[in-house]
């Protein structure tokens, strides 16, 4: 059967079914990181204490999370209905999110742990397709400029490298959410504020559980104390 057969009989997913997918996945996926930081700072402001790093990283994965939408927003513009889609899942997700996470965040951090992990499978099939030849349209397709400025990419990066770079951060989010969900939320420090596992480990593990992410920030506390022992260094012996 030719591609075109396999797209009319549901075996395959078309360039402009991918893209509704991922449109819509990105639209919804950078609400809980927002929610998250949202919370979280006005917890800080009316308890007047310090959030032990964690806004800053649910910001970060929320507009991460925004830049892979407005990636993919350059290869296509979705039609007013779409739109309209998008509008009331956003309106009833954010909500519904909103809530849970005042009841429970080592919940909804699991349960975005575990959503990041299906961003990842999509991805992976996505890109599984294209490289098999099963999505024509994007075989030669540049990486939109955006991308490009990013992710640092090269000037002559092809879409697929764009997709290769989404699923990673896709990993690092699932990674960091699972390993947040072991966490007090109250008490413990973000392990992820001063610096990220690499890939080596992401790419490995699952999480950080409750002790790795204690160590972890202790190793990330002695590396910034050795990197300013070496700054100061030079200073004293000029």
């Amino acid at each position: 059967m030719t591609i075109e057969e396999l797209r009319k009989a549901g075996y395959l997913l078309s360039d402009k079914q991918w893209l509704e997918r991922i449109l819509f996945l990105e639209s919804i996926a950078g609400v809980p990181g927002m929610v998250a930081a949202t919370l979280r700072h006005l917890t800080s402001l009316r308890l007047m204490r310090r959030d032990s790093g964690w806004i800053h990283t649910c910001l970060e994965e929320a507009e991460n999370e925004r830049m892979h939408l407005m990636t993919f927003m350059t290869l296509r513009q979705p039609s007013m209905l779409f739109r309209l889609m998008i509008l009331g899942a956003q309106g009833v997700f954010y909500n519904l999110f909103f809530l849970s996470y005042l009841i429970s965040p080592k919940i909804c951090h699991r349960f975005v742990g575990h959503l990041e992990e299906e961003a990842v499978v999509t991805y992976t099939r996505c890109i599984a397709d294209l490289e098999a030849g099963k999505i024509p349209e994007w075989t030669n397709l540049d990486a939109p400029e955006i991308s490009i400025d990013y992710w640092r990419l090269p000037p002559n990066a092809k879409l697929l490298d764009v997709l290769y770079a989404v699923r990673s951060d896709e990993t690092t989010h699932r990674f960091v959410n699972h390993s947040l969900a072991n966490l007090n939320p109250a008490t413990d420090v973000n392990p992820f504020a001063l610096r990220e596992p690499d890939m080596h480990i992401k790419g490995t593990k699952i999480e950080f559980n409750r002790e790795e992410s204690e160590e972890y920030v202790k190793e990330s506390h002695e590396l910034m104390q050795q990197h300013q022992a070496k700054e100061v260094l030079p200073e004293k012996q000029g």
